[in-house]
């Protein structure tokens, strides 16, 4: 190469690597089953496969991606106005409804539990919203409800996608190896369930999991 080329010439190895462009959060919703008795209270869980793409070989709630065919799904009883009101803080009221129906779908399908045909979503309280954060390339912007146990009804079971699928006791799920942002939620859970009826109702804002500082309100 003559010299003034070579002079002039760009160093490849000193150009700044383009960054990947951040894959845009799913509309997704998990529901926490839960019974509480004097003693301690345990959730409905069962571990992701190792096949899964996204959280293999992990503990987690039932739940998944909002799908197109939930926005007009019919329910028997709709969302209470509580908790319409923290999802419409950021989704408008078709998506609300779409989050609700997601959450009761996704329990039906994984575990064979039932909130009715049509479900009622009347039952739902929103307990947290966490954003998968931008590095990961599945993303979902996921929305964690809670239902007591009393407003299911079938025979347990579902399409397999959860295995070791059964009531976990609180602390029996806080000493396994969870993911940071399931683990969260249980604690967050344990916080919600030392609340009053009265404290509950009187919810005006709903946390969101951030991913290295805790949480904020909304």
């Amino acid at each position: 190469m003559p010299e003034d080329h070579a002079h002039h010439a760009p160093l490849i190895d000193q150009q700044t690597p383009s960054r990947p462009r951040a894959v845009r959060p799913r509309h997704a919703a998990s529901l926490v089953v839960y019974r509480a008795n004097a003693d301690d209270v345990s959730m409905l869980m069962g571990m992701r496969g190792a096949k899964h793409r996204f959280m293999p070989n992990r503990l987690v709630f039932p739940g998944g991606a909002v799908d197109r065919a939930d926005l007009d799904a019919p329910s028997a009883a709709g969302l209470s106005p509580q908790t319409e009101h923290l999802l419409r803080k950021n989704a408008n009221a078709r998506l609300a409804h779409g989050l609700g129906i997601a959450a009761t779908r996704e329990l039906h399908e994984e575990t064979g539990l039932s909130l009715g045909v049509p479900p009622r979503l009347d039952v739902l309280h929103l307990l947290a919203r966490a954003v998968t954060p931008p590095p990961s390339p599945i993303r979902f912007n996921a929305r964690f409800f809670v239902v007591d146990a009393r407003h299911v009804t079938g025979t347990l079971g579902g399409d397999g996608e959860l295995e070791s699928l059964r009531f976990y006791a609180m602390h029996e799920a806080l000493a396994l190896d969870l993911a940071m942002p399931t683990r969260r939620v249980l604690e967050r859970l344990r916080l919600w369930l030392a609340m009053d009826e009265a404290e509950r109702a009187a919810q005006t804002h709903s946390p969101v999991m951030l991913h290295d500082r805790g949480w904020r309100m909304e």
